[in-house]
């Protein structure tokens, strides 16, 4: 058996969803299933969540919005996200992709939360995340940020700053 991914509390953290109509998500989710609404991203995307998280659902037109299913870009998962207790069980986790050789698509400090991305070998999207502490989360319920606001708070992540600062012998 190989060693487990970070024990002790990494969980499912959110999905990301193309949808083809926005408002008609939103309402969905929130009036039917009932989430409550983080806010809207321009007229694009949206987050949801419940007791607070910054979100557990989001929801985006990007390419797919009034499109039907064509069999290769279509309305369905975008991404979910593997949340980590701990920043060093995140930066322990990416080193052992790195070490395999597995491409990393993106990386992100998206203010709320550090985010690795990768792609499974059939092509989906996951997300490896480390939330802050929520106190540090003000902003993004902030009615008056606008989502240019939001976008500034946002800045590339160092993936190798991230491992060196947990295991800096290993890199």
């Amino acid at each position: 058996m190989t060693d487990q991914i970070a024990p002790n509390g990494t969980r499912l953290g959110h999905v990301h969803l193309h949808v083809t109509d926005l408002q008609r998500s939103v309402t969905f989710y929130r009036d039917i299933l009932g989430f409550n609404l983080v806010r809207f991203m321009g007229d694009e995307g949206a987050f949801l969540s419940v007791d607070g998280y910054h979100h557990h659902i989001g929801l985006n037109t990007w390419g797919t919005k009034g499109m039907k299913n064509d069999g290769v870009r279509r309305p369905g998962l975008y991404h979910f996200a593997l949340n980590f207790p701990t920043e060093e069980g995140l930066a322990k986790t990416i080193k052992r992709v790195v070490d395999a050789g597995w491409p990393i698509t993106g990386a992100s400090d998206h203010y709320t939360h550090e985010a690795v991305y990768l792609d499974d070998p059939d092509g989906i999207g996951i997300e490896l995340a480390w939330d802050r502490d929520p106190s540090y989360w003000g902003p993004i319920f902030d009615p008056t940020k606008t989502v240019e606001d939001l976008m500034r708070l946002q800045k590339r992540l160092d993936v190798r700053a991230l491992i060196a600062k947990y295991e800096p012998e290993l890199v």
